[in-house]
């Protein structure tokens, strides 16, 4: 059972080798595909590979889920992955996770709240609502959206919205504070009796006008490329490369999601301690200052803010860039991993009427 579980994975892995022979005396580090995974090629892997002499395969199509069946199973083939910070904690609770060795790995020059014992941050990134600027006018212009009201609101802003399919991560809150809830109690009202049932009502209400469900974040911009949808959800790199691409495309930091991709390691990975030096020399300033030069999310080791050369327009269109901070709400780890389960459960629900 075992080795057919491996077949599995070893076949439908997507894999690119960067240095190093595949599969040996090597790190599997698994990210997602697209121009996130172009860009962390380009910024961190390349580079830290090459300077700390250790060999990496590349693979896509990182998911926690896997990480936690590799682990059940007892065929963990994975190192290193990329994963958003709620699925890492999920991932954490339910033992699927190595803890960090912060005498290998250093975070003290670390942005509060962008790592655990479990996992270390990446990249601060923002959940935002985008839309079709030809239809609804550019970020900031008299009438142009500026609230997850205005993503509900389908008569003032009529036309067609995407959601997020299979995964509950960064679904509920923006319906909660289109109810009108302010921000600061997003999850207590979550957490309160029927908080998720009322959220899920909310999105049942637009659900009419939702014309397609994405599934990663290459899908999001693809589809604002294709004018497929007019409003859609989804992380601001993503549609700034986009934008860059030719897309009308356009969002607002107000009331965005504040979050982080991180780094995990699971549990019994065959790999460990090469994947733990990895994970230190990857962290480092020096690669993340890079990463804003390929795709605009934020370091979280805040030397990088110090030493990067990219431009003051770039830097102040990071989510992390102080302007940008406090206009957003800071995901909750704690409320996903004590509600993840349950809530992704009642998502599927509503997604399967």
């Amino acid at each position: 059972m075992i080795f057919s579980f491996k077949k599995f994975f070893y076949a439908t892995a997507c894999s690119t080798l960067l240095a190093g022979s595949a599969f040996a005396d090597a790190v599997t580090v698994v990210s997602w595909g697209g121009s996130y995974g172009k860009a962390q090629d380009a910024a961190l892997f390349t580079d830290a590979s090459r300077d700390s002499g250790i060999a990496i395969n590349r693979e896509s199509g990182a998911s926690m889920s896997k990480v936690m069946l590799q682990v059940e199973s007892g065929a963990v083939i994975w190192d290193l992955v990329v994963t958003g910070s709620g699925g890492a904690a999920n991932a954490a609770k339910n033992g699927a996770l190595e803890k960090i060795d912060f005498n290998v790995v250093d975070v003290s020059n670390f942005l509060d709240n962008t790592y655990t014992d479990y996992c270390i941050g990446s990249d601060v990134f923002a959940t935002v609502g985008a839309w079709n600027t030809e239809k609804y006018g550019e970020p900031g212009t008299p009438g142009a959206p500026n609230s997850w009201a205005d993503f509900w609101d389908v008569e003032k802003y009529p036309g067609t919205r995407s959601l997020r399919l299979n995964n509950v991560d960064g679904v509920l809150e923006p319906a909660v504070m289109a109810m009108g809830i302010p921000p600061e109690e997003v999850y207590d009202f979550l957490s309160s009796e029927g908080g998720i049932d009322k959220a899920i009502d909310k999105i049942r209400e637009l659900k009419p006008h939702i014309s397609v469900y994405w599934k990663s974040g290459a899908m999001q911009a693809q589809l604002m490329k294709d004018e497929e949808v007019d409003f859609i959800t989804g992380w601001n790199g993503r549609f700034d490369n986009a934008k860059k691409d030719g897309a009308k495309v356009g969002y607002t930091f107000n009331q965005a999601l504040r979050d982080y991709d991180c780094f995990a390691i699971p549990k019994g990975a065959p790999n460990k301690d090469l994947a733990m030096k990895f994970l230190g020399e990857v962290s480092k300033a020096k690669y993340q200052a890079n990463l804003p030069f390929h795709i605009t999310y934020g370091p979280t080791n805040k030397e990088a803010y110090e030493i990067t050369t990219a431009p003051k327009e770039l830097i102040e269109a990071l989510p992390s860039h102080p302007k940008n901070f406090s206009k957003m709400l800071a995901v909750s780890l704690d409320w996903y991993a004590n509600n993840r389960e349950v809530a992704l459960e009642k998502y599927m629900e509503f997604l399967s009427e």
